[in-house]
């Protein structure tokens, strides 16, 4: 449930294949809604970027749901493990350590799920067409442009401001109403944190490009399938570790840290109460989890 508050992974390749994950932890009500119509709505979602023909319509909403039947029959029960350790660890004082602890254990999840995936969609990237290529790249321009609207606007009290209003929003949804103080020391450690957004655009665009370099050369060398695959794992590693990492290292290390602090912060600080409200959602995830699980 920390890992919720935290700044989600950008889109990425990687991204393509973890909807499912992604699905899981954005609430009960999305997770019922994303299973049960688990192939359309990842379908749908992943036509949007590459525009699917009609040869690739077949087998790509048969691999689809495939991958949906994999992932409800072999990971939600370890996913409602995961979480009744956290609904544990609400009950005891939580340090930036153990945040960061809960993160490397969803990635540990987002490896698992790649790593499956990653045959599924080294095929889709052979079979890409120039034109597919290029309503990609309009998709990524489209995508930036609400991003610039969004986060690179405004003085930096603004963009601190609506940085906040985010993490209030995941923080009363996890444990209700907080009182005055309580908000003061949110937004004190949501401050903290560095404020870079014209880095993470940075990190984005990069993304993208590689995405697209990448997705040019399986088009023009024809590599072996197993090349690919090479190149598709290379590239989701790197997306997860940040392309920009060497450039922006403090700033990525920072930003980690100071998103563990906050966490821990908001969990520290909330009533008995409000850790019972966060213990019956986090209950309610595990029963929907079981439940789809056992389907």
């Amino acid at each position: 449930m920390q890992n919720l508050i935290m700044r989600p992974l950008h889109t990425r390749l990687a991204r393509l294949t973890l909807l499912l994950l992604f699905v899981l932890l954005a609430g009960c009500s999305a997770l019922r809604l994303g299973y049960a119509n688990g192939d359309t709505f990842l379908y749908w979602w992943l036509d949007g970027y590459v525009d699917f023909n009609d040869d690739q319509k077949p087998w790509v909403k048969r691999d689809i749901e495939q991958f949906v039947a994999w992932h409800r029959r072999t990971q939600l029960e370890d996913y409602a493990q995961l979480l009744g350790r956290v609904q544990q660890r609400l009950r005891t004082r939580v340090s930036a350590a153990d945040v960061l602890a809960d993160y490397a254990e969803v990635r540990k999840r987002v490896d698992v799920v790649v790593e499956k995936s990653l045959p599924q969609l080294t095929v889709l990237a052979m079979s890409i067409e120039p034109e597919q290529i290029a309503h990609l790249e309009r998709k990524f321009a489209s995508n930036n442009e609400s991003y610039r609207k969004d986060y690179l606007r405004g003085s930096v009290e603004d963009r601190q401001r609506f940085r906040f209003k985010k993490v209030m929003k995941q923080a009363e949804y996890w444990f209700g109403n907080f009182s005055d103080e309580q908000e003061a020391k949110i937004r004190a450690a949501s401050d903290a944190r560095p404020l870079d957004n014209e880095i993470w655009m940075a990190e984005r665009q990069r993304r993208q490009q590689e995405m697209l370099k990448m997705l040019h050369r399986i088009r023009a060398e024809r590599p072996s399938r197993v090349a690919a695959a090479a190149m598709l794992r290379e590239y989701a590693r790197a997306s997860v570790d940040n392309f920009t990492y060497a450039e922006h290292r403090a700033f990525f290390d920072d930003t980690r840290e100071g998103m563990a602090q906050m966490v821990a912060t908001i969990i520290n600080i909330a009533t008995p109460e409000q850790r019972d409200h966060a213990s019956r959602r986090l209950q309610k995830w595990i029963e929907d989890s079981r439940e789809l699980a056992a389907r």
